[in-house]
């Protein structure tokens, strides 16, 4: 099964949420009003480092419609949030450390009071020494922006000896990689509406990847009870990783309860630049050595993370890395090693492909290098170096699959590879300076979040009374089709029709703790949660329809409307009027854990998918632009739940890949954004995503593989910057080494065979 933008088949169906977000009926939870609302805001530092000398708020809180001004004074609870390290303040005390810094905010009867109210509060601060740059936040006189210093977290791996072997070697490459800082440009910027009920609970509607975590981290800040807070978390307009930390549910949250109405808060784009989250920018140097045969001997890395002022799961996304430097190749001497550091410049957290991004860029520019070096086909030098299945890139044991071996030969099936093989690829014959390339990458994904990390899953199906069978999880549909999966799922599964389902997602009060929709898991973690439940909740449905219809549970099975005759298919009693006749719910509940691999290495992963991603590009020598024309992505992530949902998936991972290889960069200069809307922000358009589109399913897993399908949210993130890189560098002759590509790179280079200021012509 190939699929691509023409597929169309039996499984291929309209998405239940598809017609509300096409014609735009769909409302959003940034959407939401209430009668008698509020309008927050957020008064945020202009400095990018500095001290607070003092904070009045008198004018602002005589100011006739303004309902609440708070600051860290008025924190009932924790001043600080996190979702691994609590080191953020929701309201800074005595020092700011970057430009989204919150001092305080307001509550006002509407926009225009509440912007008024702000530029009424006086604030004044001592300008601190500025500390952007991650390798000088390591030096010894560097200005220290935490007690603990600049470092978050450092993290290695080791084996055999690196010096030694490096000694042996034929060849050695040595290359810095740099990385950008990548916004994850959602449509629904971050905001919510938050509602104090009656009964005293707070219903916080807000965008969120992981509800109970906002929970518990609201009544660390309220000074509450988790159960005095429900969460509704969905639907959301995008999120890839920005909306897994709080954002605006502290100020929100707060200035509901100090005013007793509620409270909307909406990020304009500027704000969201300035306080979200971004991608990790890294500095990635590497040292990778090969005997005569192109065997990888010694293999060391350094990683520099800049994390920015606090945490967020800035260790995280580094272990991630540490992780997937390595990736599937076999290398008996590692020395590896990585820092995450903190600085001025924005916050840095999770985005989609968690640090592998960065990390396969420059690992699999290495094999590449290694095997132009050693006058090989760069793919069959990666067939040479593959790691024997069942191992993980730290040694730990992992699900064998075979996905590296498949996607490694599925290659083969791409057309335009095969034709750059038969007739070596050079201009288009209209233009000299108008050159094409082909290149080819590796991907190795970890899915969930890794060994020693709480990771809960679970889920519970119920026949309600008005006949619905309702299956409910605690995940969050944030536009990557969770609901129309699940949906599928269910149907194939249970062999009913949609009519017979709802489900329950992202609702604090509804659901029971699924863990977090991120690092590929949600799919995978539905699919287990099944397995676990339908046998025992068709038992508990047949048997309650045998007592209604006074036939034998074995006679009967679940279909479209109602339980059936598993004979002749005919219905036998509807799932309305089964529901009307229980003295009893019929209820199935599940409770697990994601796999992991069986190692002390905190992080490190059990479950991978694996993918080969090919494309074919025009680089123009007068301009410097590069075009991506073809691209073909071979995917091991077992069967296949929903094609139309999987090739969207990779489809979309890619085209925020292509940004971040060629277009994408948040750019900041001595802690303050350059970039400060999507105006001089370059973010690919259906026109830079024309060309053609293949994905290549591979979904067989081995007879006693009991997880089932392997997430796909982010591996079609991953391997397109390597893969343009190789086609450029066959195209222009350059190595490319720092992203996203500086057109500059690509004028006159060697392969265009031109000179600058040909193009008048």
């Amino acid at each position: 099964m190939l699929l691509n933008r023409q597929s169309s088949g039996a499984r291929w169906r309209i998405r239940p949420d598809g017609p509300d977000k096409v014609t735009g009926r769909l409302e959003y939870l940034t959407d939401m009003t209430a009668p008698g609302m509020l309008y927050g805001l957020v008064l945020r530092s202009p400095h990018s480092h500095a001290r607070i000398v003092s904070i009045s708020t008198s004018r602002a809180k005589r100011l006739p419609g303004v309902h609440a001004v708070v600051t860290h004074e008025d924190v009932p609870g924790l001043n600080r949030y996190g979702i691994a390290r609590q080191d953020q303040p929701v309201f800074c005390e005595d020092r700011v450390r970057y430009v989204g810094d919150a001092v305080a905010a307001v509550a006002a009867e509407s926009p225009e009071l509440a912007e008024l109210a702000l530029a009424m509060i006086e604030a004044e601060y001592e300008p601190l020494p500025i500390v952007d740059d991650p390798e000088q936040a390591l030096a010894p006189d560097a200005p220290q922006l935490h007690p603990d210093g600049n470092v978050l977290h450092r993290s290695e791996y080791k084996t055999g000896d690196a010096d030694e072997a490096f000694a042996s070697c034929l060849y050695i490459v040595e290359e810095t990689y740099r990385t950008p800082r990548q916004m994850h440009a959602y449509m629904e910027t971050e905001g919510g509406l938050f509602v104090p009920e009656p009964d005293g609970r707070l219903t916080v509607y807000a965008p969120t990847q992981h509800g109970f975590m906002d929970r518990l981290q609201l009544s660390r800040i309220l000074a509450v009870p988790e159960q005095r807070i429900r969460v509704v978390s969905s639907p959301i307009g995008g999120s890839f990783g920005g909306k897994d930390e709080l954002n605006v549910q502290p100020y929100g949250a707060l200035l509901a309860m100090a005013t007793g109405r509620p409270v909307k808060l909406h990020h304009s784009r500027r704000e969201s630049v300035r306080a979200g989250l971004k991608r990790h920018p890294m500095i990635i140097r590497m040292k990778t050595g090969t005997d005569r045969d192109g065997r990888l001997i010694a293999h060391r890395v350094r990683i520099v993370a800049d994390t920015g002022p606090y945490a967020t799961l800035g260790a995280e996304v580094l272990n991630f890395a540490m992780e997937h430097v390595i990736g599937p190749y076999a290398m008996a001497h590692i020395d590896a090693e990585g820092v995450s550091v903190f600085t001025n410049n924005g916050m840095s957290g999770e985005f989609r492909g968690f640090g592998g991004n960065q990390a396969i860029f420059a690992l699999e520019g290495q094999m590449d290098r290694l095997a132009e070096r050693h006058g090989m086909d760069p793919w069959v030098f990666r067939r040479l170096n593959l790691r024997e299945d069942g191992i993980g890139p730290f040694g730990q044991p992992i699900a064998r699959t075979g996905g590296a071996e498949k996607v490694w030969a599925a290659l083969a099936d791409c057309p335009f590879r095969q034709e750059a093989a038969e007739a070596p690829l050079s201009g288009n014959g209209r233009a000299p300076w108008l050159k094409t390339g082909v290149g080819a990458a590796f991907v190795m994904h970890g899915a969930g979040l890794g060994y020693g990390i709480p990771d809960p899953a679970g889920g519970r199906l119920s026949l309600r009374e008005d006949g619905r069978i309702e299956a409910a999880f605690g995940y969050e549909e944030f536009g990557q089709g969770l609901i129309a999966t699940l949906e599928q799922m269910l149907i194939e599964q249970l062999g009913v029709m949609p009519g017979d389902i709802r489900i329950v997602i992202g609702d604090t009060d509804a659901v029971p703790d699924s863990g977090s929709s991120t690092a590929s898991r949600a799919t995978s973690m539905m699919w287990q949660a099944l397995q676990n439940m339908k046998g025992p909740f068709i038992s508990r449905l047949l048997a309650a329809a045998e007592q209604a219809v006074k036939l034998p549970a074995s006679r009967l099975r679940p279909g479209p409307g109602g339980v059936r005759d598993r004979e002749d298919g005919r219905l036998v009693i509807a799932y309305a009027d089964l529901a009307a006749s229980l003295t009893e719910p019929v209820v199935c509940e599940t409770r697990f854990h994601y796999p992991t691999a069986p190692t002390d290495r905190v992080g490190a992963h059990y479950l991978y998918s694996y993918a080969a991603v090919a494309v074919k590009v025009e680089v123009d020598g007068l301009t410097g632009r590069v075009r991506v024309l073809d691209q073909f992505h071979a995917v091991a992530a077992g069967p296949v739940m929903n094609p139309q949902g999987y090739l969207g998936q990779i489809e979309g991972g890619s085209s925020m890949a292509y940004g971040f290889t060629l277009t994408e960069e948040a750019l900041m200069e001595r802690g303050q954004y350059v970039t400060r809307n999507f105006d001089t922000y370059l973010i690919p358009t259906a026109a830079d995503l024309s060309g053609s589109f293949a994905v290549l399913p591979i979904e067989d897993l081995p007879e006693d593989d009991a997880h089932g399908p392997r997430g796909i949210g982010e591996i079609g993130s991953v391997g397109l910057a390597p893969a343009i890189a190789a086609a450029v560098r066959q195209a222009a002759g350059v190595w490319v080494d720092r992203l996203p590509i500086d057109p500059a790179l690509l004028q006159d280079a060697p392969h265009l065979g031109i000179r600058r200021g040909m193009g008048d012509g």
